[in-house]
């Protein structure tokens, strides 16, 4: 049996692809580098991360790309003997005006080089690509109108103004005339196209109703592409809108595979709130997941196997194996590559913020927690509502302008970090820093809480069960010791601080250190540990 989540912890807007019998998944990285996530699985229970493809200057450049811009919403596909993806680069997202940029990239194999990339259009986000059976290329994406509503299109899409379709080539780029193809349904802020096509009609596959509780797959269906398209019976396929009490929430922006032996699949992004602190209200900590659900065919028309609009926890996958088991993660840094788990943020230079050398990972003390341009901050995903997470570093710090620890982060407005730093009058010390989600001011906590330091290497510890989180310290091999009290770990979560309407990632637990002196004071990391709690 499948159970979802498939791809636990900011894995969103999942791209669903097929070549023989491999699947693959391309999911959504924002200001994580390098840009996309690649997922393989040959059964769909159990699916393993085989390629970040945007890995270099060329492809995918985010320094200065504002906390939740950066890549959204690939599209992977396979023609031509090669894969294609195909992306979004957002610059803004704040405001009446998105700057979104369109390009394609190509490689022969999901974990080869990707080529220089082509681009196309900066109209709106969410692009695909569309290979007909005549070898035609079709390019879609939404369009955006800074605007408003009132302005054209359907009026409940408020700056979401259809779907749009125009005909593209390698060799010539955009071709002929760009058509809006469809409006969407009256649940609006329609999103996410893609283009199948099954029986002689082409179908279009999209997210309405916005990235949250609203949120759904819906579908209209043409026997020419350039429409008119008619609204699927039901409108939508996969929602989660008013069943607040179903364990699934926040579902929508999927695409449909059939499998090598006839089944019929959609993947769908979801969250899975859990209670906030004092169990009032619920917050997304692993953030927009990737889920998928068995569909069935009626009249040319989709629908999930088991009927309605709620997708299940678990579903019949393609071969008889268990899911993997949760584990422990234990991160040594040796052999000189940092481990696939972990990313950075923005720059497609990480040679300025981190090495591998001597059995450690040094960090490079650059800018501030929350720069949007260089930030030392290697972290990997919170996958589990409960962990523990663990490292041990070597820093010396001057002054208080240096720091390095252990950081739990969700984005510049919301982490919480324990840190070795320097206060006048103390010295060495281990510190806490914490800012609680109070945008647009941002500012730390001022519960410190220093603790003395003796020399010597300095362990951190990170317990995080739900919404409460608690840091420990030691020194050498002394008895773990608390940091400060209890923290509300709901922060770290779309729905924390600025809250989910304008937060697309995840949680993330990892290393960081800052300099903000200017010196970059290094600070040499020894292992890293994530364990899920049962």
């Amino acid at each position: 049996m499948i159970c979802n989540p498939i791809l636990p912890g900011f894995n969103p807007d999942p791209s669903f692809c097929r070549v023989g019998e491999d699947y693959y998944i391309a999911t959504s990285t924002f200001e994580w580098y390098p840009g996309v996530q690649i997922h393989h699985s040959r059964d769909l229970v159990n699916w393993k991360l085989v390629a970040r493809p945007l890995n270099r200057e060329s492809l995918l450049d985010i320094r200065g790309n504002p906390d939740s811009g950066g890549i959204w919403a690939p599209c992977l596909s396979h023609a031509d003997g090669k894969f294609w993806l195909v992306y979004t680069d957002v610059k803004r997202l704040d405001g009446a005006f998105k700057d979104s940029h369109n390009y394609i990239a190509t490689c022969e194999t999901i974990d080869g080089t990707w080529s220089d990339p082509w681009y196309v259009n900066s109209t709106g986000f969410d692009p695909s690509l569309f290979h007909d059976e005549d070898g035609r290329k079709y390019f879609l994406n939404m369009r955006w109108n800074h605007r408003g509503p009132g302005t054209g299109g359907n009026p409940a899409h408020a700056s979401f103004d259809g779907i749009e379709l125009q005909e593209w080539s390698p060799e010539q780029g955009l071709i002929g005339e760009v058509r809006n193809i469809w409006p969407g349904t009256e649940r609006g802020l329609t999103e996410a196209p893609h283009l199948f096509k099954r029986n002689g009609y082409y179908y279009l596959t999209t997210a309405e109703g916005g990235t949250g509780y609203n949120h759904a797959v819906s579908l209209a269906r043409s026997r020419d592409i350039w429409g008119p398209y008619e609204d699927h019976p039901d409108k939508h396929v996969i929602s989660t809108a008013g069943a607040p009490d179903h364990p699934i929430q926040r579902t929508g922006h999927g695409q449909y595979v059939e499998t090598h032996d006839g089944q019929h699949y959609h993947t769908y992004l979801m969250g899975r709130p859990i209670p906030g602190p004092d169990g009032q209200g619920h917050f997304c900590p692993l953030g927009r997941e990737t889920g998928i659900a068995r569909c069935v065919w009626r009249d040319d028309w989709l629908y999930l196997e088991e009927g309605g609009l709620l997708p299940p926890v678990e579903v019949l996958g393609l071969a008889d194996v268990a899911p993997n088991a949760p584990r422990k993660h234990t991160y040594l840094f040796e052999g000189g590559q940092l481990y696939p788990d972990f990313q950075w943020l923005r720059t497609p230079h990480p040679d300025r913020l981190f090495r591998l050398e001597d059995d450690a990972l040094v960090l490079i003390g650059r800018e501030s927690i929350g720069s949007w341009f260089e930030q030392s901050l290697v972290a990997r995903r919170q996958e589990h509502h409960a962990y523990d997470a663990e490292t041990e570093l070597q820093f010396d710090p001057l002054t208080y302008q240096q720091a390095a620890g252990l950081v739990t982060y969700y984005n510049r407005h919301k982490f919480h970090a324990a840190v070795v730093s320097h206060e006048p009058g103390i010295g060495r010390a281990a510190v806490i820093l914490s800012c609680p989600g109070d945008w647009p001011d941002g500012g730390l906590s001022p519960d410190r809480a220093p603790v003395p330091l003796s020399d010597g290497p300095v362990s951190f510890r990170v317990r995080v069960v739900g919404a409460s989180q608690q840091f420990f310290v030691r020194v050498g091999d002394d008895d773990w010791h608390p940091l400060g009290g209890p923290l509300d770990a709901s922060v770290i979560s779309d729905e924390g601080g600025r809250g989910e309407h304008a937060s697309f990632t995840g949680a993330f637990v990892g290393m960081v250190a800052f300099d903000t002196s200017g010196a970059g004071r290094e600070a040499r990391f020894a292992r890293f540990s994530y364990d899920p709690h049962p």
